[in-house]
Parts: structure tokens; C-alpha cells; sequence
């Protein structure tokens, strides 16, 4: 007999999920000014790709053994979850208060990497947490409002860089310095990578283990040094051979998904440089304003999909939204008005609450409660791989296939959505894994 969780209200799960601000506040710095400041720093548009890889090696790495390790984690006081991306979230915020003083490149290379262990080890347990909180007929709301708070946290780094650009942005730019315009949005990153996370970790109890769980617990860490290093390695390879052949299927969308994405995201600031004859700092603000469009629209949208997904079926919103997306991309290098450029992000916007949201649904529906955490770990797995690929691989093909041309990358990226879209609908959807029974259990978790 399962556990039946009880249904939590409309601000209980609003509060769950406020610390994903901060999280993807950060993330909006690496989508739109991290590029920036390498290009500031001196580095040729051709080596942003693998400048890029830290975000694709650490999600490989840290992801799936913190997930693991969490499910095997228990705190009368500070949880389950919780621990992980309370950590996670203070490496993350000490790192965005160093960035914008990154000497030189190889310096703000190096953080990148120690930011992304930060928001890797904050990320993948976030996701567990609403899996492990929530009744299955409340899943879509949790994860749409994560994804709501993914649109407002990038849209909230996105305007900080359009404002301060707007403010502080007049002085030229000096070659090998990072303009004092970009520290201020980085600095309130800092304050809220940190702030929000509490915010969430003071409000949210979490739902004790049972008494199976809590035995394997103990019997875990019980056990000698050396078996508790292997033991998340082991929970990995073993989740791995017992995958549903649901989560095999959505790698295959993931892969074109998210090498498409990496592609806007590193590209976009050049591009403008070509089409719109922007310099630097004019093309990466106009890249904040696009980026900052399309969360909006993310935030408006993200909780109105979930009535469409229960009459339509996830399977179908998130192919549709895949397609256009892929307009999208197909638009943005023939709009040569930088004001006309952000009506395709409004189909991105879609697509991207879209890509934040149903997936993770699905997936926690297919997949049982006690390893929620190592296959959300092995989830974002196939997040990064394709990232890592496309860090290694998309240099040589933009500089020597599509002749080192911007325009012909965002067409790049907009086909393998298109491609992403396809595979989205030959999909099978998941029945739920978990049959659950009437308990009383309090809402507070305890």
C-alpha cells in the first residue's frame, strides 16, 4: 500500500517552487552574458562552443550522483532535497558575485565551471523535491510552475541587463574589460541565488521516507567509506539497465532538442552583429530583449498548458510547441527590425514553457518514488549530453560547413527542432508507476 500525498494549495506549491528563481536567474546570465564577456575577454566566436562545455560535463557528472545520493538522504531537519540545493545555490551565489571581475578569460572560464556544479547540484534535486511533494494529479502544476518561474527568472536577469545596458551602458568598449554595466545584474543574481532558495527551504517541509525507505537509509549508512563513495555509481548504472523505455524514447528528442537550443543561446549575440550591424554590447542588450520576450511569454503561458495538456495529451502540446519553436528560429535571421526580431519569441516562449514543463511530468509518472531522484539526475543526463556534443562538435561545423555564418547556425538550430517535434510525437505517454491509497498524512509532511 502507497503512500497517498495529500493536495497541497495553490501557494503551497507557489512556495515550493519560489527558489527555482534564483536558479534560473543564474541561468539566465549564462544564456545571455556569459557569451558576452568571453567575447569581451578575447574570444573568437568559433571557440564559444567548447568555452561552453563546463555547463554539458558537470550536468553529466554532478546531476545523476546527486540525485542519487539524495535519494539515499535523510534529515529530520533539513530533509531529503533540500540540503543539496541549499549548498548547490550558495557555490552558485558566491561564484556570481566573482564573475563580472574576471580578469582575464581563462578566469571567467574557471568559474563558469564552479557555477554550474553550483546550479547542477541545485537544479536536479529541485525536481525530485515537487516529484516527491506532490499528488500525481497535481504533477503538471508543479512542474508548469516551475517552468513560470524559469520565465521570471530569466526574464528578471534578461531586464536587469536591458535597464543597466540602458543606464550605465554609454561608455566604448575597451578591448579586454568587461563594461561595469554587466556587474550589477550579476551581483543581484548573488543576492537572489541564495534569498530564494531559503525562501523555499524554510517553507516547504519535506515528506518523510517510510519506514522501507528509511531502513534502506540507515542500512546505507551504515556501510564502510568505500561502499557509500561507489553506491551512487552503482544506483546510476543500475537505473540505467531498469529505464523505462519511455525515458530511451524522449533521449531521442532531447538530443535535437537541446543541441538546437545550445546553438540559439551561444549564437544569438553574433548573429545581430551580422543582421543587425550591432556591436558587441548592442547585440548581446538586443539578445537580453529577446530572451527576456520570450520569458515573458513563458511566464503568461506556462500555467495555461496545463488544462490543454489533461484535454490533449502532453504528447501533443509539447510536439506543437517544438514546431513552433522551430519557426521561430526560421524567422529570426530574415527580421532585419530590432523591434519586429521579438515577435517570433512568442512561439519560443511557448516552446520553452513547454520544454520546461511537460517532460518532467511525464517522466514522473514513469518512473518509481524511491529513485525519483537518480532518474531526474539521469533525465538531465540527457540534457547535457547533447550539449556536450554540441560543444565539441558545432565548432568545426559553423566554421568550416556553414562557413562561419551566424544566420546559417539559427537555420541549423531551427531544423533539428523540427526534427525534435517529429520524434516528440511517435512518444507513447506513460501510465502513472505508483498506485496510491488513502493515509492521513498532514500537508506539512509530518
Amino acid at each position: 500500500m502507497k503512500l497517498t500525498k495529500p493536495r497541497l494549495s495553490f501557494w503551497q506549491i507557489f512556495n515550493m517552487n519560489v527558489g527555482f528563481l534564483g536558479i534560473q536567474y543564474s541561468f539566465g546570465l549564462q544564456q545571455t552574458a556569459i557569451n558576452p564577456i568571453f567575447l569581451y575577454l578575447g574570444a573568437p566566436e568559433d571557440m564559444l562552443p567548447i568555452l561552453n562545455i563546463a555547463g554539458p560535463v558537470t550536468g553529466l557528472i554532478i546531476q545523476p550522483i546527486i540525485g542519487a545520493m539524495s535519494d539515499k538522504t535523510w534529515s529530520a531537519r533539513w530533509g531529503r532535497r533540500k540540503p543539496y540545493f541549499l549548498i548547490g545555490a550558495l557555490l552558485g551565489s558566491l561564484c556570481l558575485f566573482a564573475f563580472p571581475n574576471s580578469p582575464v578569460l581563462w578566469f571567467a572560464v574557471g568559474l563558469l565551471w564552479i557555477l554550474d556544479v553550483g546550479n547542477n547540484m541545485a537544479m536536479e534535486p529541485y525536481r525530485a523535491f515537487v516529484g516527491d511533494k506532490l499528488p500525481e494529479k497535481q504533477l503538471s502544476l508543479g512542474f508548469q510552475m516551475q517552468s513560470l518561474f524559469v520565465g521570471a527568472g530569466i526574464l528578471l536577469a534578461n531586464g536587469s541587463i536591458i535597464l543597466f545596458q540602458k543606464w550605465f551602458g554609454g561608455d566604448v568598449e575597451v578591448a579586454g574589460k568587461i563594461p561595469q554595466w554587466l556587474y550589477y545584474s550579476f551581483y543581484i543574481g548573488g543576492i537572489l541565488s541564495i534569498s530564494t532558495i531559503l525562501w523555499s527551504v524554510l517553507k516547504t517541509p519535506e515528506i518523510p521516507p517510510s519506514d522501507e525507505e528509511l531502513a534502506e537509509i540507515n542500512h546505507s549508512k551504515s556501510l564502510g567509506l568505500a561502499h557509500r563513495i561507489r553506491e551512487p555509481f552503482n544506483e546510476i548504472v543500475g537505473a540505467i539497465k531498469d529505464m523505462p523505455k519511455f525515458l530511451w524514447r524522449i533521449a531521442g528528442v532531447y538530443l535535437f532538442q537541446w543541441y538546437a537550443l545550445f546553438i540559439y543561446w551561444q549564437f544569438v549575440t553574433p548573429l545581430f552583429k551580422q543582421t543587425l550591424n550591432f556591436s558587441t554590447s548592442e547585440a548581446a542588450a538586443q539578445a537580453a530583449k529577446m530572451n527576456t520576450t520570450y520569458n515573458v511569454v513563458t511566464m503568461l503561458v506556462a500555467l495555461a498548458l496545463v488544462p490543454l495538456t489533461l484535454r490533449f495529451g502532453n504528447k501533443k502540446i509539447y510536439a506543437y510547441s517544438l514546431v513552433g519553436t522551430a519557426i521561430a528560429l526560421f524567422s529570426i535571421p530574415n527580421i532585419q527590425d530590432p523591434n519586429l526580431v521579438l515577435i517570433p519569441m512568442v512561439l519560443f516562449g511557448i516552446g520553452w514553457a513547454a520544454m520546461m514543463g511537460i517532460p518532467y511530468t511525464m517522466v514522473s509518472k514513469a518512473v518509481p518514488q524511491d529513485r525519483r531522484g537518480v532518474y531526474m539526475g539521469i533525465l538531465n543526463m540527457m540534457i547535457v549530453v547533447p550539449m556536450g556534443i554540441q560543444t565539441l562538435t558545432f565548432g568545426p561545423i559553423y566554421k568550416y560547413l556553414l562557413g562561419g555564418n551566424a544566420v546559417n547556425a539559427m537555420l541549423f538550430a531551427g531544423t533539428f527542432f523540427v526534427i525534435a517535434a517529429f520524434l516528440a510525437m511517435r512518444l507513447k505517454e506513460p501510465k502513472s508507476s505508483v498506485d496510491e491509497e488513502e493515509i492521513a498524512v498532514p500537508p506539512g509532511g509530518h
